[in-house]
């Protein structure tokens, strides 16, 4: 009974329901565009630069990948705090702060996925561009390109991981009716509560998106594949 009442809220165009899908692939997509592009030129620089404490950059980022989602949102909510040191902004149960958390939980994510791609790119392609005179940019441009497939994955699973984390949205965003509240954070209410139908309703979009993550993936791969 309760899927079909849940599969009745998908298909009715039910107001709520969709707000609250929009909202949350509106802060993930916000937050993946703010980390990707930083993300990406620290993965870039860990790969192909040499520097003091290089290898510990390495080890901090895949370690930071474990931090729970919980632990993001307890650290946030002590800064956002009205008596936390960045009280005076007012960001705490607002949607920046949770695009904040979300950045802070895909980042490691990003730049660890993204320095593998690069690591495993040939290296001559920076090589031969530095060597033809080309700008570090366009240089840095053509290592990208070449690893474009493998980035577009890691992307891709930075957003996997934000859209359905629940412990830093919760606490950072409040999960506030029409503001704030979020796939996970309204799948967590709603059975809390007993009322299953929005929960399994929502619960079915969080899979068809990682269906679609996934099939985008392997065409992802055999695109990569193909080009080698």
């Amino acid at each position: 009974m309760a899927t079909l009442q849940a599969l009745n809220l998908l298909f009715s165009g039910d107001t709520e329901l969709w707000e609250i899908i929009f909202l949350s692939f509106s802060v993930s997509f916000r937050a993946i565009l703010f980390s990707a592009p930083l993300a990406i030129m620290i993965a870039f620089c860990l790969a192909y630069l040499q520097f003091p404490a290089r290898r510990f950059f390495i080890a901090l980022f895949n370690t930071a990948m474990s931090i729970p989602a919980v632990v993001v949102g307890l650290t946030l909510y002590l800064l956002l705090s009205r008596s936390g040191p960045l009280g005076d902004l007012k960001l705490l149960f607002t949607q920046e702060a949770m695009i904040i958390g979300q950045m802070v939980l895909c980042f490691p994510l990003l730049v660890a996925l993204s320095h593998a791609t690069l690591q495993a790119v040939d290296r001559r392609a920076w090589e031969t561009a530095i060597t033809l005179g080309a700008h570090p940019f366009r240089a840095v441009f053509t290592v990208l390109k070449e690893a474009r497939f493998g980035l577009t994955a890691a992307i891709l699973a930075g957003f996997g991981r934000i859209i359905a984390e629940v412990g830093s949205s919760m606490m950072v965003g409040g999960n506030i009716l029409h503001y704030t509240r979020n796939i996970p954070t309204a799948i967590a209410l709603e059975t809390s509560k007993g009322s299953f139908a929005q929960g399994i309703a929502l619960g079915i979009v969080l899979l068809l998106m990682a269906l679609l993550l996934n099939l985008f993936l392997t065409y992802i791969q055999g695109q990569g594949e193909h080009s080698l």
